[in-house]
């Protein structure tokens, strides 16, 4: 049911669309420890980085970041499902959530917005792998 409800407001209520982006956000906040050894940003070395394409179920995700004073400064989606309305809508929702929650929290720990559940899960893994790349 919750499936259900996640796509009729992500598909058929613009507004609702945009404070769910708003309520991901303030979720993340609320929870803005890292919660792996892997996603502390104290360890990486300046520089770009670019992640490995993980292919999901609509396509490919890569990600490019570039590390500046040991943390995340920029995150860059180069590659993304694009072919369609459903997937440009989608991401151009969620993909600059996760870009924004990437640099603030400097890790890969970031909350999934609704309805984008496969590309935050390839977003996070090409993520993590061009951190893993930045660590020193």
């Amino acid at each position: 049911m919750a499936v259900f409800i996640d796509g009729y407001l992500l598909f058929f209520k613009k507004n609702t669309a945009a404070s769910l982006t708003n309520t991901s956000t303030s979720t993340t906040a609320a929870s803005s420890q890292p919660s792996s050894a892997s996603s502390q940003s104290s360890s990486y070395t300046n520089g770009s980085y670019t992640g490995n394409s993980v292919s999901m179920r609509w396509g490919n995700v890569q990600v490019k970041i570039t590390i500046t004073g040991g943390k995340i400064t920029k995150v860059q989606t180069i590659d993304y499902p694009q072919d369609n309305n459903h997937d440009q809508q989608v991401n151009s929702m969620a993909l600059p959530t996760y870009e924004s929650e990437s640099v603030k929290n400097s890790s890969s720990n970031i909350q999934a917005v609704s309805g984008a559940t496969e590309t935050w899960k390839a977003f996070k893994s090409s993520l993590q792998s061009a951190l893993n790349q930045a660590k020193v």
